[in-house]
């Protein structure tokens, strides 16, 4: 269907003739309805069509109809969403722990599928969606979107292009503050049986990107990580931040109440299955790590060293590569590095928007060849949706999946696995006090390079 999906399909080409893409969303949190809700609507109206939503909470379903400005039946049955509406592509936005169940039904009921990510959060259900994709000769497509952004594709060219020679280690650094960070615990992505840790969630989106700018597959992981500032930690707690008796001296007390969206979506129904957004980030059931920190090894022999903090005072990243015939350094939000007027929440705000920016920002990366001068490099890119990555990638998958894509973009079922693979391994290597082998997890065998 998609060129982001199986090597052995041929893709569609939507918005031919009169027919249209039959799409339907499961899962209505923000993301879906934004993201892969709204924009989509806005954006290819031509191209694609949706016949359907579903969630378990009903009232979200009533508030994602008339946010996204769609008129299609309302499902809180899965199964029953695919047989009556007969989709042709489903996009799954749901629970990290249950994307499983949406990709392989999906799949086995005939229809292509396209899912957020991570992939899923252990690998026995990687393992499933592995075999589902195979029998169900259908397309699985991961929506990586960091790797669309122009100064990311501009890392992977000057990599493409040898500059600095033969990769042989990487040092890959992400900050997360305490706003974005933070917010993370509030939601149900603070416990691990539901978001598999932030080693899944979040840095699935890194380690993705090191894949496929390494280009060669993760062999072995061995990880460190605990949790010391957030969930028990904390100095105080309380039900939830608006009702809290502890806001005056929180300095994390966020009030949900001027957020009309999360109080639309969320708050007013919370009758339905009782999630709250805006919980106690210091609350005891909290299970997952809050500092991690890995090693991990290549099959082409590139050694990584990784690190994720969430509780920076900044939010921001920076990585280096050295080559056998020099160095590539590159970062982003980095405060005393740029010349940046935005305070936190408005950074991640901006990233977040689904507005399309045209404005473009120039940062610099550094290519620094042996026994030459340093060169600064200015790039180009959107402040909003992800550096410019999100329209980029929509664009590739629904205006025109038959582009060529000569620096591999797109993003298929491997990648999606690989990229949760390392998650999962630093997971397990914490709780084993051992190095975790990739192979060991799935019947995937890295490749030392990606095809």
């Amino acid at each position: 269907m998609l060129a982001a999906g199986s090597a052995l399909s041929s893709p569609l080409h939507f918005g031919m003739g009169n027919k249209k893409l039959r799409v339907v969303l499961t899962g209505t949190g923000v993301r879906g309805t934004s993201f892969w809700g709204r924009r989509l609507v806005d954006e290819y109206p031509d191209i694609m069509e949706f016949v359907g939503l579903c969630d378990i909470n009903p009232g979200r379903l009533a508030y994602a109809k008339e946010y996204m400005g769609v008129d299609c039946p309302t499902f809180t049955n899965f199964e029953e969403m695919i047989n009556t509406v007969k989709p042709d592509l489903v996009i799954v936005t749901t629970k990290d722990s249950t994307h499983h169940q949406f990709i392989v039904k999906g799949l086995d009921m005939g229809c292509d599928v396209l899912t957020e990510k991570p992939l899923t959060t252990d690998e026995d259900k990687c393992q499933d969606i592995l075999d589902a994709e195979r029998r169900s000769n259908r397309n699985l497509i991961v929506g990586f979107n960091y790797r669309w952004s122009p100064y990311m594709t501009k890392i992977k060219e000057l990599l493409h292009k040898k500059e600095v020679g033969k990769v042989t280690s990487v040092d890959f650094h992400w900050y997360l503050n305490t706003y974005h960070g933070a917010s993370y615990f509030r939601r149900w992505h603070g416990l691990r049986q539901a978001g598999g840790t932030l080693w899944v969630h979040k840095a699935t989106h890194h380690f993705d990107l090191l894949n496929w700018w390494i280009d060669s597959d993760p062999v072995e992981v061995t990880a460190y990580g605990a949790l010391e500032h957030y969930g028990s930690n904390g100095p105080f707690r309380g039900d939830k931040c608006r009702t809290c008796d502890h806001k005056k001296e929180c300095k994390f007390y966020w009030d949900i109440t001027k957020d009309k969206r999360s109080m639309d979506l969320y708050v007013k129904n919370e009758e339905y299955d009782g999630y709250i957004r805006d919980n106690c980030l210091f609350r005891h059931d909290i299970n997952i790590y809050d500092k991690m920190s890995a090693q991990i090894k290549y099959a082409n022999d590139v050694i990584v060293n990784y690190s994720l903090t969430t509780y920076s005072p900044f939010e921001g990243w920076r990585i280096a590569f050295n080559g056998m015939d020099g160095r590539i350094e590159a970062w982003q939000d980095i405060p005393w590095m740029e010349n940046e007027s935005l305070d936190q929440a408005a950074l991640h705000a901006a990233e977040m928007s689904q507005n399309d920016n045209k404005n473009m920002v120039y940062n610099p990366l550094v290519l620094h060849k042996t026994w030459e001068k340093h060169q600064m490099i200015q790039v180009g890119y959107e402040r909003g949706g992800h550096g410019g990555g999100d329209s980029r990638l929509q664009d590739k998958i629904f205006k025109d999946p038959s582009a060529p894509d000569p620096l591999k973009h797109a993003a298929g079922v491997r990648d999606g696995a690989m990229s949760c693979l390392i998650g999962i391994a630093a997971r397990k290597s914490i709780e084993s006090g051992e190095p975790v082998k990739i192979a060991e997890l799935t019947d995937l065998q890295p490749r030392s390079v990606r095809l």
